[in-house]
């Protein structure tokens, strides 16, 4: 670990030394690689220059507990050597969790889609709120929110919504949402005062640049037509709407929210290249996942993740036995508290596996 470290310091330091570079000030390029490279390396080098400063605290305050000593300085000798083993523990700890493997994805912005599923109106309401719910915590963490498309039903509620997250580290926190979310309330349709069970799927998607993955004009066929509010009711008589067809797949994204067919159709792309990429990650992932299931969950779409019980205000999120009794807080976006939970329990797992 310590040599890994100290490779790390010195690329840390080479960063340094070529961001002064003046070949470098001028290449917008090489800077801006050059200093994603440094802030991402800059934790763990921070953590080890700590620990080196702690290691030769430790090593003078055992030379000098070796000496002859008076009771009272020996005896802060021995509480100064308990302070710092504590520190070098604490140190060694952050600095293993520092370097685990990241995931490539973790910096990128992210497509959310919410679908209503089992429970006709209740759940596409209950998608509604889960719409609410991350725009909220989004808001906390400074990010911001783009409405790519949605399907509305008669009461407010989405069928459909999707939307994208704009901000630094949004997919490492909100890739925890992908899978089936299930509500337990009484519906407002229900005059029999009955609760109901309803769900509602999310799927968290890394934004994927041209870079990534290439998609052809050949392979893709664009359809236009007029955007549409709730109930199929014709809002727009110009045929702004597109949708676009990744032929070789058959795989399908709609945007209409714009209000040029040019930027429906750059919405789409990026929602056609997210679903495209999702599909390829899963194929080859599917390869090496076995029988081995995370923790915290497949992150399979069509696996219950988590139950929101309104009569008892309680969430549980399954994948960790996690359980918070304050579910008024979690719909208005106060969800880290759960998103930090299973970050950590995947990190555990990461470190049980010795990754």
């Amino acid at each position: 670990m310590l040599d890994r470290l100290q490779s790390l310091a010195d690329r840390y330091e080479k960063l340094s030394e070529l961001l002064c570079d003046p070949d470098v000030a001028n290449d917008s390029k090489r800077l801006r690689e050059y200093s994603k490279e440094q802030s991402d390396l800059q934790p763990a080098y921070e953590a080890y220059t700590e620990y080196k400063s702690v290691m030769e605290e430790l090593e003078s305050a055992k030379a000098l507990q070796a000496e002859k000593l008076d009771d009272e300085m020996r005896e802060m000798v021995k509480m100064e050597i308990e302070e710092l083993t504590e520190r070098r523990t604490d140190l060694e700890e952050r600095i293993r969790i520092l370097l685990l493997p990241k995931d490539p994805n973790d910096d990128k912005n992210v497509i959310i889609e919410i679908r209503g599923a089992a429970g006709g109106d209740e759940a596409a309401l209950f998608a509604s709120d889960l719409y609410r719910m991350y725009t909220r915590y989004a808001d906390t963490q400074g990010w911001r929110v783009e409405l790519m498309d949605a399907n509305t039903n008669d009461l407010g509620g989405f069928k459909e919504v999707i939307f994208m997250i704009n901000g630094r580290g949004a997919y490492s926190k909100m890739k925890y949402e992908s899978g089936a979310h299930r509500v337990q309330r009484i519906p407002t349709t229900e005059s029999g005062g009955r609760i109901h069970t309803s769900t509602s799927t999310v799927a968290v998607l890394p934004e994927v640049e041209d870079i990534d993955i290439e998609i052809h004009d050949k392979d893709i066929r664009v359809d236009t037509f007029c955007s549409s509010g709730a109930g199929g009711q014709s809002v727009n008589t110009t045929k702004s709407a597109v949708r676009v067809t990744h032929v070789p797949t058959g795989i399908v994204a709609t945007c209409q929210d714009g209000k040029s067919q040019n930027s429906n159709k750059e919405k789409a792309l990026q929602v056609l290249r997210a679903r495209i990429f999702d599909m390829m990650r899963q194929e080859e992932e599917a390869k090496y996942a076995g029988e081995r299931k995370s923790k915290v969950g497949t992150g399979d779409r069509s696996e219950r993740i988590r139950t929101y019980n309104f009569p008892q205000s309680r969430v549980t999120d399954h994948r960790i036995g996690l359980t918070l009794h304050k579910l008024d807080s979690v719909m208005n976006g106060e969800i880290e508290e759960i998103i930090s939970a299973l970050n950590i329990a995947e990190q555990a797992e990461m470190m049980d596996k010795g990754e």
